[in-house]
C-alpha cells in the first residue's frame, strides 16, 4: 500500500538513535523501535486521518512507531474480534501494548469481553493488556457502574500472584484507577489491597503501592470535593 510505506519512509527519516537510547532504559522493547518522538507520531497520525486499512497495513510492518500510528488511526468500530486478538498477540514491548490499549481497544465494543480473557492468559503483555484495559475504562468509562469494576476487582485478587514485572505494574495500576474513580470505589480498592497483603503468594507490593496513593490526602481529598 502505497500511503503506509511513505508514512514508513517518513517515521525513518525522524529516528533518533539518542531517543531509542533511553526508551531502552524505560524497559521498553528496541528491537523494532526507530526512536521517533511521540509528537511527530501525532503529527503523523493526524496528516493521514482515520483509515482503517491504512491502519492494518502499517501494523503488519512491525515496526513499533508504526503500530502507535496504526493504533492512532484505527478506527475502533471496525475492529473486528480477530484483528484485535492478532494484534494483541503480535504485541512485544509494553509501550506498545499499552498504547493501543488506550488509544483503541478501550473504544471497541468488546472491550469488556477481552478483559475477561486476557486477564486469564499465560502471555505476559496480553495477560498485561488485560489489566491496563481495566485501568483505561476506569479513568475514561465514565457510564459504567459500580459493580462492573467490583467485579474487576476480583480479577485483580487473581491476578495480584503474578511476578513478572509488566503484569504486577499493570494489575497495581487497575487497582490504583479503580481506587479513584469515586468514595465508594475507594473504599473497595483499600480493602481489596489488604485481602492481597494476607495471601502470602501474592505480590505485596502491589497492594502496598496502591494503598499509598489510594490513602493519600490528595486522592481522599479530591473524592470527598467530587462528591462521587
Amino acid at each position: 500500500m502505497k500511503k503506509a510505506e511513505e508514512i514508513i519512509s517518513e517515521l525513518k527519516k525522524h529516528a533518533d538513535k539518542g531517543y531509542r537510547k533511553r526508551a531502552k532504559g524505560f524497559g521498553i522493547n528496541v528491537d523494532n523501535l526507530l526512536g521517533v518522538p511521540k509528537q511527530m507520531l501525532v503529527k503523523i497520525a493526524k496528516k493521514s486521518g482515520k483509515d482503517q486499512q491504512l491502519a492494518l497495513y502499517l501494523w503488519k510492518s512491525k515496526l513499533t512507531e508504526a503500530k502507535i500510528v496504526a493504533a492512532m488511526i484505527a478506527e475502533p468500530e471496525k475492529m473486528t474480534e480477530k484483528q484485535m486478538e492478532s494484534w494483541v498477540e503480535d504485541i512485544d514491548s509494553w509501550d506498545v501494548g499499552d498504547h493501543v490499549v488506550g488509544t483503541l481497544f478501550r473504544k471497541t465494543d468488546i472491550a469488556k469481553k477481552k478483559i475477561h480473557e486476557w486477564s486469564k492468559s499465560e502471555k505476559e503483555f496480553v495477560k498485561r493488556a488485560g489489566y491496563v484495559m481495566i485501568a483505561e475504562l476506569a479513568v475514561h468509562s465514565k457510564e459504567l457502574e459500580d459493580k462492573e469494576f467490583e467485579y474487576y476487582l476480583k480479577l485483580i485478587r487473581k491476578g495480584a500472584d503474578d511476578r513478572r514485572n509488566f503484569v504486577k505494574k499493570s494489575v497495581n495500576w487497575s487497582l490504583r484507577q479503580i481506587g479513584k474513580r469515586n468514595v465508594r470505589l475507594n473504599q473497595k480498592a483499600i480493602e481489596m489491597a489488604h485481602e492481597i497483603l494476607k495471601d502470602e503468594k501474592s505480590v505485596k507490593w502491589i497492594a502496598r503501592d496502591a494503598l499509598r496513593e489510594l490513602k493519600s490526602k490528595e486522592v481522599q481529598r479530591r473524592l470527598k470535593k467530587s462528591g462521587r
